[in-house]
């Protein structure tokens, strides 16, 4: 079949932006190009090397028979441990259960976003036939920015999305390629190998790639990258960095946390959420973290209910270090049924935090702060616990 070389330019708003180079056959169909011996693999196929568990447990994320297995529980992601910018990116994917859910996310952030189990990036939807089309959604290479990402759409409607021209994608157990090229801002997608998919003017547009885990077991194979030249990009347009969290709670158990005996079943992991019923009669309600740390950072988003009253998270396990979730709405908290994030560190006796991104305090003296202790949450009714992270500080 006779092949020519196209340079695919597209006009958005008067600009011209440079979307991918293609080898394009009469049909349409969209060929690796010339540069195809020059892409190198992403996963080794033998263990998850080069990848980052950001907010799932050790059985999420598996490896077998050359592929990444993903059990689909609980919902979360997995990154890589370097960050990217312009890049073709080759995928096998598919989905073992009828309806399955899942994604990849391009340009993301080294952690989750408040209240959410995925990241913020743009997302290039992995979604089995069964699931359905609908109006907002379909299921054959939707692309869009998700939790604060932002991206304008080719082939919208009306919202930031990016629908496919083409059904392309097929059904469970086959397999399904895609190609993600993404270049100074702009990103495509080719199903099965044709181009169907396009966003341009995204933000970030350097960052992490990540897997998602959403309830569906997915296969992954034969992931293979190119980095494309560095383009200048403004730091409003990169991704958060890796700052070294890790987190403390798997999403499927309660490996690493204890509870008073006469509490227990009180405190449940609910998929992402770790959550407090409120209901617990005994003397102690709390929870704590079986890891003892000394300094550190933290991160952990909490969602409060009505009825919840004076929440508190310590510190190393002292009321020395208490961080008091209040059951009114004040300055920078968001009402009950909303997600807060608190950030901050305590290093030796002195705490900084943060609340919603406005910082409460900074390097405040904490006196009588023990050196060494767990992380403890006392309820004060039911209250939900989220993407509960630490890290461990550099000396100072």
């Amino acid at each position: 079949m006779r092949t020519s070389t196209l340079w695919m330019i597209a006009t958005t708003c008067g600009l011209l932006m440079l979307l991918s180079t293609v080898a394009v056959a009469a049909d349409g169909q969209a060929k690796e190009s010339a540069d195809e011996d020059e892409l190198r693999p992403l996963f080794n196929g033998r263990d998850l090397s080069g990848w980052v568990s950001v907010n799932t447990a050790p059985s999420t994320w598996t490896v077998a028979d050359g592929m990444i297995v993903c059990s689909g529980k609980p919902i979360g992601e997995i990154r890589t441990e370097r960050m990217y910018q312009n890049f073709i990116l080759e995928i096998e994917w598919r989905h073992m259960k009828p309806g399955g859910n899942a994604g990849i996310f391009i340009w993301a952030d080294d952690v989750t976003a408040r209240g959410q189990p995925f990241h913020r990036g743009v997302e290039v939807q992995v979604l089995e036939n069964a699931y359905g089309n609908g109006q907002g959604h379909t299921t054959h290479g939707d692309i869009f920015p998700i939790h604060g990402a932002k991206m304008t759409p080719i082939n919208g409607r009306g919202g930031s999305r990016a629908f496919p021209t083409e059904n392309r994608s097929n059904p469970t157990p086959q397999w399904n390629h895609y190609r993600i090229v993404c270049n100074d801002g702009s990103i495509s997608l080719a199903v099965n190998g044709k181009v169907v998919t396009r966003g341009t003017d995204c933000s970030p547009r350097k960052g992490y790639i990540c897997l998602e885990s959403e309830g569906g077991i997915v296969h992954y194979r034969n992931l293979r990258i190119k980095e494309l030249p560095v383009t200048p990009v403004d730091p409003q347009h990169v991704a958060v960095a890796n700052r070294g969290f890790r987190c403390l709670y798997t999403g499927v158990d309660l490996s690493g946390w204890t509870t008073a005996e006469d509490n227990a079943g009180h405190w449940k992991p609910k998929d992402w959420v770790l959550t407090y019923d409120g209901k617990s009669t005994a003397a102690d309600a709390s929870i704590t973290t079986e890891e003892e740390l000394d300094d550190f950072g933290f991160i952990f988003d909490v969602r409060r209910q009505d009825t919840t009253g004076f929440a508190r998270v310590l510190l190393r396990g002292s009321d020395k270090a208490a961080i008091v979730i209040a059951p009114r709405s004040g300055d920078h908290l968001v009402k009950a049924r909303g997600w807060n994030r608190f950030e901050g560190q305590l290093q030796g006796d002195r705490l900084t935090l943060s609340l919603n991104g406005h910082e409460l305090f900074a390097d405040q003296q904490v006196v009588g702060v023990p050196a060494k202790g767990p992380i403890r949450i006392v309820p004060d009714g039911p209250i939900d616990m989220a993407n509960v992270y630490v890290r461990k500080l550099a000396l100072p």
